[in-house]
């Protein structure tokens, strides 16, 4: 059980260092803040990838189980950071996604 929390804890790592390395740039092209914030994004981005190496699964397996987490962390930024109100469908859809990766995840391994 700990072991799968950790494992959670890191997809959460993961989806909020690519979501900063994104937001940061269009942040830049969207509302002219300053370029500068693309030095900091593309050091979010090599944190999300190199974040990417630490989990125990494939490439592929990991990459699909992140999937889920991802679309969680992103409604819960866009609640959170962008300030709307997240709709049933984002929270259903949401749900969706995580019993995707949890079955992903929790699979027997062989």
């Amino acid at each position: 059980m700990m072991d799968l929390l950790r494992q959670l804890a890191l997809f959460i790592v993961t989806a909020l260092a690519e979501i900063v390395g994104c937001y940061l740039p269009w942040l830049v092209l969207k509302q002219a803040k300053t370029g500068w914030l693309l030095l900091p994004a593309a050091l979010s981005l090599g944190l999300f990838a190199w974040l990417l190496t630490m989990h125990p699964a494939a490439a592929g397996r990991t990459y699909a189980a992140y999937g889920g987490i991802y679309i969680a962390v992103a409604l819960i930024w866009l609640r959170f950071v962008d300030g709307v109100r997240l709709t049933g469908w984002d929270i259903g859809g949401a749900c969706v996604a995580l019993l995707g990766m949890a079955i992903i995840v929790a699979q027997p391994q062989s």
